[in-house]
């Protein structure tokens, strides 16, 4: 992987760069669909293309180690062969599914030993084998296991983790140098930094990611559930900390103007499923700001969903169009939001990317994160 950093911003911490992976380049800063099974729920791979203007998707270890599971994947070809995405892929360890699974895991210094959530079977991921599971898969960028700590986090926990992480961190980074990547393409590991919302940890924690001179760097355990100012303020400590030369990525997060905000911090790379997750529900994010297309006010305006970011999705249908079939729950319905949400997240990093290179993002930046985050 090649990353060259192309321009930062006088009044702030954005930058914009490309990414280059032996399927494609990316041009950051870049917002990353989630496709956690191997799909980005309810779009086609052209549409992600085509449409929303994807350049890379997630796909996630633990799940798709479950099902489809190793062996198909192996005997397609890799998840760019079974899934017919042939841009590239990141994928996430499993670390924040196996958080998430609560008392159906038990975390020891070996790794994790967890019940499967599909029909209760027990598996052990360790740094080893999620190395493995990873270049099975065959993602272009694959992650670090890590321990993601909950929040509220008490202290002592959350540096006992952060320390365990960093040893996990070696055996990953060892056991990912032992092997070979199993489709003819490099693959490139990012480590984690970790600390929770305790800035003697996150600057810790940092610099001994800093010192690993991985090809990029990730940053995780945030957007789980702590104020926006703590996000904020640990992306701003790490940023600081982590090489400038190299791409920084900021795990799940998050909202528009979580993301606008980060940018100017210094992020290079976004995930979330909060685009996809909300269209189905109904809640459309737009240039203009926040839609809940379930209310009445929508129910006769045949307006575009959002003409200004172009797409056919945005623009072919109207907003009375789209109630009338998520309130009916027709399957459409969730097709047309989702297109349009991806589409919007897809536009607004594309926007920050141009100001950045005009050199005027600070001031568009902060108009623009009143926009997107107003309810209309």
């Amino acid at each position: 992987m090649k990353f060259k950093l192309e321009k930062t911003d006088a009044k702030s911490g954005a930058r914009a760069g490309t990414i280059e992976t032996a399927h494609g380049k990316i041009q950051t800063p870049i917002f990353m669909p989630v496709g956690t099974a191997g799909t980005v729920k309810a779009v086609h791979q052209r549409e992600l293309k085509e449409d929303i203007h994807a350049q890379i998707i997630l796909g996630n270890t633990y799940h798709l180690y479950l099902r489809p599971g190793l062996d198909i994947i192996r005997e397609a070809g890799g998840l760019h062969k079974f899934n017919g995405w042939d841009g590239p892929i990141l994928t996430d360890s499993g670390g924040y599914q196996v958080y998430s699974l609560g008392d159906n895991r038990k975390i020891t210094e070996e790794g994790v030993i967890f019940q499967s959530h599909i029909d209760g079977s027990r598996h052990t991921f360790t740094p080893e084998n999620v190395m493995d599971i990873q270049r099975t898969i065959g993602a272009d960028i694959i992650m670090a296991f890590d321990e993601c700590t909950p929040y509220p986090c008490d202290k002592d926990y959350a540096e006992r983790s952060m320390h365990m992480t960093h040893r996990w961190l070696d055996r990953c980074i060892n056991h990912f140098n032992s092997t070979t990547e199993h489709y003819g393409y490099a693959q490139t590991l990012f480590p984690i930094v970790q600390g929770s919302t305790y800035p003697d940890l996150r600057e810790q924690s940092a610099t001994v990611i800093s010192e690993k001179n991985c090809e990029g760097n990730a940053i995780g355990g945030l957007s789980v559930g702590e104020p926006h100012e703590d996000m904020y303020a640990m992306t701003s400590l790490v940023c600081d900390i982590l090489p400038r030369d190299k791409p920084r990525y900021l795990m799940g997060v998050g909202t528009p103007e979580n993301i606008l905000e980060c940018i100017a911090l210094g992020v290079d790379m976004f995930d979330c499923v909060m685009p996809t997750r909300n269209a189905r529900n109904g809640m459309m994010f737009t240039s203009q700001g926040i839609i809940n297309i379930r209310n009445e006010k929508w129910k006769s305006d045949y307006s575009a969903i959002d003409p200004q970011i172009g797409g056919y999705s945005s623009t072919f249908y109207s907003k009375a169009y789209l109630r009338h079939l998520i309130l009916s729950n027709e399957i459409l319905g969730a097709q047309i939001a989702t297109l349009q949400n991806l589409t919007f997240y897809l536009w607004l990093v594309g926007q920050a990317r141009n100001k950045i290179m005009e050199g005027d993002f600070a001031s568009w930046k902060n108009k623009m994160a009143k926009t997107v985050s107003t309810k209309l």
